[in-house]
C-alpha cells in the first residue's frame, strides 16, 4: 500500500489519527434514545436534561452525543448539505451478521451494500439523519488500482454475512465498536478537497467514484467522504436536525496545532475551545481537533 492515494501538498495527518464521536441535534431526545437503544443496540452512558451520550456499554466511550432542540425540522428525503451519514464500525463480520439478523427480527428497514473494502447496512434515525453500520474486510484483501483503492456499491450477500454470526443473538454494540468514518453532502468537491485534503491534511484515497471523494489518514479506506449528490439543497441550519460537530483525534498537541495552522493557511477559520481547535468547512460542518 506504499503508493496508495495522493498526499496533501503540505501538512499531513499522522497515521494514528482517528474519529472519536459525533454530536447530533435532534427534535426529541427521548425518541432518539429509544431508537439508538432498540435498533442500534447502544447504551446510555450519560443522561441530563435534553442531552444523552450513547455508546457500546463495555467500552464506556460516547460514540453519539445527542442534544435536543424542540421543533428541529427533520432532514428532507433529498438530504441537505451537511451530514449524509456517520458510520459505526463493528469489530468483525460476525457482529455485523448478528446485527442484520436483529434488524430482521424487529422489522427495521435497512439498505445493504458490499463496498469491496467493507460490508455495510444503512439506516435513518427518527429525524432523518443517516447512519451506516459496517464491518471492514481485512486490509490484506483490499485492491489497489492506479493508486486508488478499489471501492464499489454492490448488493450485499446477506445470507453469507448472517451465517458468519454463528447462530449467536445480537446483544448490543460489542466492545471495540467505534465511529469509523463520516460522510457529507457538499456543494463542490474541489472546495471540499481544499478544506479536508489541503487544509486538514487527509490523503485522497478514491477520487474517481462518481460525484464523491474519499479521504483518510494512515492508509484507511476513508475517514471522511464527501459527495455532491444533494447539490442545490440548502445547508443544514440551527433549526434543522443535523450534525453539530464531529471529533478528530491526533496523537499530541503539536499535531493539533499543526493541523489547525494548516486549515487556517488554506483560508478557513479556526477557533479555540480550551485544548480543542474547532474548524468549519465551507458548508458549516464543524470538526473538533484534539489530542
Amino acid at each position: 500500500m506504499a503508493e496508495l492515494g495522493i498526499r496533501p501538498p503540505g501538512f499531513r495527518l499522522p497515521d494514528s489519527t482517528h474519529i472519536d464521536g459525533v454530536r447530533l441535534q435532534v427534535a426529541d431526545v427521548d425518541r432518539s434514545v429509544e431508537y439508538y437503544q432498540t435498533v442500534l443496540g447502544m447504551q446510555v452512558l450519560n443522561r441530563s436534561d435534553g442531552h444523552a451520550d450513547l455508546g457500546a456499554e463495555a467500552d464506556g466511550r460516547a460514540l453519539v452525543r445527542l442534544a435536543e432542540k424542540r421543533g428541529a425540522r427533520p432532514v428532507p428525503r433529498r438530504g441537505m448539505l451537511g451530514l449524509y451519514h456517520f458510520a459505526v464500525l463493528l469489530p468483525d463480520r460476525q457482529s455485523l451478521g448478528r446485527f442484520i439478523a436483529h434488524l430482521g427480527e424487529i422489522g427495521a428497514y435497512a439498505g445493504m451494500s458490499d463496498h469491496l473494502v467493507s460490508e455495510a447496512v444503512y439506516l435513518t434515525d427518527p429525524d432523518g439523519l443517516g447512519i451506516e453500520v459496517y464491518a471492514d474486510r481485512p486490509a490484506s484483501t483490499w485492491r489497489l488500482v492506479d493508486q486508488q483503492l478499489e471501492m464499489a456499491t454492490k448488493p450485499l450477500d446477506v445470507a453469507s454475512v448472517t451465517e458468519a454470526a454463528g447462530g449467536r443473538k445480537w446483544d448490543g454494540m460489542p466492545a471495540g465498536t467505534k465511529i469509523g468514518h463520516v460522510h457529507f453532502h457538499v456543494g463542490d468537491i474541489d472546495e471540499a478537497a481544499r478544506f479536508y485534503h489541503v487544509g486538514l491534511g487527509l490523503d485522497k484515497i478514491v477520487w474517481s467514484y462518481p460525484g464523491a471523494l474519499f479521504m483518510s489518514a494512515g492508509g484507511y479506506h476513508h475517514h471522511v467522504a464527501v459527495n455532491t449528490w444533494a447539490a442545490g439543497a440548502p445547508k443544514a441550519s440551527d433549526d434543522d436536525a443535523r450534525l453539530m460537530d464531529w471529533e478528530l483525534v491526533v496523537p499530541d498537541s503539536d499535531a493539533v496545532q499543526a493541523a489547525a495552522a494548516s486549515v487556517a493557511t488554506a483560508g478557513f477559520n479556526v477557533d479555540r475551545d480550551g485544548d480543542v481547535m474547532v474548524a468549519s468547512d465551507p458548508w458549516g460542518i464543524r470538526v473538533r481537533l484534539r489530542s
